[in-house]
C-alpha cells in the first residue's frame, strides 16, 4: 500500500487525475485469457495514448464470466504491467461479500491503487440507504486500501445522491463511479465538494464535467482507447486544453471526434457492444478477441458495417 487508510481520499486527489480507461479484456479462440495480449494493450494505452489509469477486471473486462482465479490474475497482470507508470483501480465487485472482500486483499497485495465496489442487487428492498450504508461500512472495515462506490442502473436502482454523500464520509471512500442522469451526478458533485472524486463514463459529458463542475478524473470507459490513436491523441488534447481553462479550444477539438463517435454509434448493435468495443480495437491495431457467454459475437456482414464506418470517420492511424 503507497497510503495509510487515513489518507485515501487525499492521495486519490493528488493521483487520480486525467483518462481513465477501462479495460477490456482479450480472450483468444478457446476462450482463455490472452495475458500477452492484455499486456500489449496495457502498453499501447499508456506508452502511446497517455492513459493515466486502468479500471481492471469491470463490466467491460466480463468479470462475471471470470473464475475467482482469473479475476485476481487478471489484476496481477495490470498491476505489474502498469507499474509506476499509470495508477490501477481494481472492480472486486460480487453479490457474495466475502468473494468482494477475498478480491480486495488480493488487489491490496498485488499492488494495486484503488478499489471500485458496484452497488449490490437487493431484493425486495425498498428503504435502500441503510443497507447500503452498512454494506460499504462492512467492506471499509476489513480493508485498508481506497475502495470507490459505483452506482449503475445494472443494480435495478441507482443510489441516491444522499445516501452517497453519507457513504462519502468513511475514511476510505474517495471516489464513485457513478452512471446516472447528469442532474444527479451534479447534485452529488456539489454536495460533496473535494471531500470524495465524482465521475461519470459519459465521454462526451467529460469536457462540460471540467467545465462546470471542475471535475479532474475521467472514470471511465473505453472511449480514451477506441476514439484514439498513437497520431491521434484528441481526446487528451481536448482534456488538457479544458484543465488549461481554454475551454473554447477543447470544445472545437472535442466536436472534431464527432465523426468517430457517429461511426461507433451508429454500427453497435445493441446486443452486442462487447464484441463491437474488441472489433473496433482490432482494427486500430489492439488485441481485440472473442467474448464469453453470454455475450455474442458479431456476424460478418456486422463486421463489415464497422470496418467501413471506421474507415469513413477520420481517425488517424
Amino acid at each position: 500500500m503507497k497510503y495509510a487508510k487515513h489518507e485515501a481520499k487525499g492521495y486519490a486527489r493528488e493521483t487520480m487525475r486525467g483518462i481513465w480507461a477501462a479495460a477490456l479484456n482479450p480472450f483468444d479462440d478457446k476462450l482463455q485469457m490472452n495475458e500477452a495480449g492484455l499486456r500489449r494493450n496495457i502498453r499501447h494505452w499508456i506508452d502511446d495514448l497517455g492513459i493515466k489509469g486502468l479500471f481492471v477486471a469491470g463490466k467491460q473486462g466480463e468479470f462475471w464470466s471470470m473464475s475467482l482465479d482469473e479475476r485476481k490474475r487478471n489484476m496481477t497482470v495490470a498491476a505489474d504491467e502498469c507499474g509506476d507508470k499509470a495508477g490501477t483501480i481494481m472492480s472486486i465487485s460480487d453479490q457474495n461479500v466475502d468473494t468482494v472482500l477475498e478480491l480486495g486483499r488480493h488487489a491490496q497485495d498485488c499492488g494495486a491503487d484503488y478499489v471500485v465496489v458496484h452497488a449490490p442487487m437487493l431484493s425486495f428492498v425498498h428503504d435502500r440507504d441503510e443497507v447500503l450504508y452498512n454494506y460499504y461500512k462492512y467492506l471499509c472495515d476489513r480493508l485498508d486500501i481506497g475502495i470507490a462506490m459505483w452506482s449503475h442502473p445494472d443494480s435495478g436502482y441507482l443510489m441516491a445522491p444522499e445516501t452517497c454523500a453519507r457513504i462519502a464520509e468513511l475514511p476510505n471512500i474517495m471516489a464513485i463511479k457513478y452512471s446516472v442522469p447528469r442532474e444527479m451526478y451534479a447534485r452529488l458533485s456539489r454536495m460533496v465538494g473535494d471531500k470524495i472524486l465524482v465521475s461519470t463514463s459519459s465521454e462526451e459529458e467529460w469536457l462540460d464535467n471540467i467545465e462546470e463542475l471542475g471535475w479532474q478524473l475521467y472514470l471511465c470507459s473505453s472511449p480514451p482507447y477506441l476514439l484514439q490513436t498513437t497520431n491521434d491523441r484528441r481526446m487528451d488534447e481536448y482534456t488538457e486544453l479544458a484543465f488549461a481553462g481554454k475551454f473554447d479550444q477543447a470544445r472545437r477539438v472535442r466536436d472534431s471526434l464527432n465523426r468517430v463517435r457517429d461511426a461507433i454509434r451508429s454500427t453497435k448493435p445493441g446486443g452486442k457492444p462487447t464484441a463491437h468495443g474488441k472489433y473496433w480495437q482490432e482494427l486500430l491495431g489492439q488485441v481485440g478477441g472473442r467474448v464469453r457467454h453470454p455475450m455474442l459475437e458479431l456476424t460478418q456482414a456486422e463486421k463489415d458495417a464497422t470496418k467501413a464506418a471506421f474507415e469513413a470517420s477520420g481517425l488517424k492511424l
